[in-house]
């Protein structure tokens, strides 16, 4: 069945044709998304170098980080000890299988017996009395905070994930209609009984883990500026910043990492991702991917205490902290920069900000004191109830998403051989991705809705050149 979920009036067309900015050439430098750090290659493997600006030495230890993230982890006892411990529940045996060339994942198709690139995070809603400083959640008493779909042998995985779609349509001014896909999650197979009745899920596709050091050298003064929890200019864009658990320092940071800016820093997000995705623990995350509950799961032998090394897991975060943004294409395209107007002129630039400069006391000397674009203000904004999955974390509500960076967008194509976006996956395109904003970004998608073929060509044009 197919449905018409907006209709725009001639008064909603007429406000949307308000002038505002328009472009006639580049700004300079902005070519150069993450500042000297930039790379020029735009091919399959754009998402994978090292910092243009990274020394030869310091390459080396960018080297040694890939072959952590990208060699797969091993069942213990093994030879190979700095490799085992995978599971017993895992999502996947190595960080490249979910971040694919260390770009985009993707949903899982009709006949996949695994997930892989996208995850199902889980959680039930916090009781009277609940502490979720450190948690931000309750996790689901059988299966956890998140949904394993593999495991080692001898061991029932938790069960399989599908994912069906309906079909919504968006009509332009012009007539023109888009067809987006409304997805819904199945499960079969559970291993471990029945869930609870009131679970929340929230499915997360692998997103791009290019510029990550730069989104993490950006102040908290420079993206607390971008907050206005209250609206206070009017201007219907209410962003504010996640408060999460750091586990280093003990205390409650600002939150940046993950699709609801649910990690403080690089390192944890790594950490927790090891625990999680591949069952692995580190000294920061002590604890593996079995519940409480499955105490089978638990009795089995594992890669030692801890199985991720404090070094293995500082390469890591080197490795993810220094990969490498590739340059902007074709920006004095005429059509590119109509269509950068047209991005200003919808007020998209609200919540995806251009551009910063990085701390001067970034973690690593080449982040420092660098003019980056990513297109993103790093804080929490309501989606509306076309993107909600209901399920809080923190200080994010059901209905609140960080803002995703932009930077690199043009070329998920080319990397990773599909254009499928959103926290889910569900946009198979960029149209469709607008498309399905709501909330705070309502306004924005009416005044999208409004442009003609023409219009809507060098919108894309200008995303496709980021």
């Amino acid at each position: 069945m197919r449905y018409a979920i907006l209709t725009l009036s001639l008064a909603s067309v007429l406000a949307a044709c308000d002038s505002g900015p328009t472009f006639t050439e580049a700004e300079p430098g902005e070519q150069l998304s993450a500042g000297e750090g930039t790379v020029t290659k735009v091919d399959q493997n754009a998402f994978s170098l090292p910092l243009a600006n990274l020394s030869p030495t310091r390459r080396l230890d960018f080297s040694v980080g890939n072959s952590f993230f990208r060699n797969p982890w091993v069942i213990a006892p093994a030879s190979t000890d700095a490799r085992d411990g995978l599971g017993p529940l895992f999502n996947t045996n190595a960080c490249q299988n979910c971040h694919i060339k260390d770009g985009r994942g993707h949903p899982p198709g009709p006949e996949a017996k695994q997930a892989v690139s996208m995850l199902v995070r889980l959680s039930v809603p916090a009781g009277e009395g609940d502490d979720l400083t450190r948690s931000g959640l309750v996790a689901e008493p059988n299966y956890g905070g998140q949904f394993q779909d593999a495991a080692i042998p001898g061991v029932a995985p938790e069960g399989r994930v599908r994912v069906e779609y309906s079909p919504l349509v968006m009509r332009f001014a012009d007539g023109h209609e888009v067809e987006l896909r409304k997805p819904r999650l199945t499960f079969s197979n559970l291993g471990y009984g029945q869930m609870h009745p009131a679970t929340l899920f929230s499915a997360r596709i692998a997103p791009p883990v290019i510029g990550l050091g730069f989104l993490e050298a950006i102040s908290d003064e420079d993206l607390l500026a971008h907050a206005d929890p209250g609206d206070a200019d009017g201007d219907g864009i209410s962003g504010r910043a996640n408060q999460v658990w750091d586990r280093a320092s003990d205390t409650t940071q600002l939150g940046r990492f993950g699709w609801k800016a649910g990690q403080p820093s690089l390192r944890q997000q790594n950490a927790e991702a090891f625990a999680n995705d591949m069952g692995l623990t580190s000294n920061l995350v002590p604890t593996d991917s079995c519940a409480p509950s499955q105490q089978a799961c638990l009795a089995l032998p594992d890669g030692g205490t801890p199985e991720v090394s404090d070094e293995i897991l500082d390469n890591v975060t080197f490795y993810t902290r220094n990969l490498a943004v590739p340059a902007r294409r074709n920006v004095n395209d005429p059509k590119v920069l109509e269509g950068k107007g047209l991005f200003f002129q919808t007020n998209c630039q609200g919540c995806h900000v251009p551009s910063y400069t990085t701390a001067a006391d970034a973690a690593e000397p080449e982040l420092a004191n660098q003019t980056i674009r990513p297109y993103t203000d790093l804080l929490l904004h309501d989606m509306g109830p076309e993107l909600a999955d209901g399920r809080p974390e923190f200080l994010a509500n059901g209905q609140e998403w960080r803002t995703p960076p932009l930077w690199g967008i043009g070329l998920t194509e080319a990397v990773n051989g599909h254009t499928q976006f959103l926290h889910d996956g569900r946009a198979r395109n960029l149209m469709e991705a607008i498309l399905w904003h709501g909330g705070e970004a309502a306004a924005s998608r009416d005044k999208v809705l409004t442009f003609d073929a023409e219009q809507r060509e060098a919108l894309l044009a200008f995303l496709n050149s980021l």
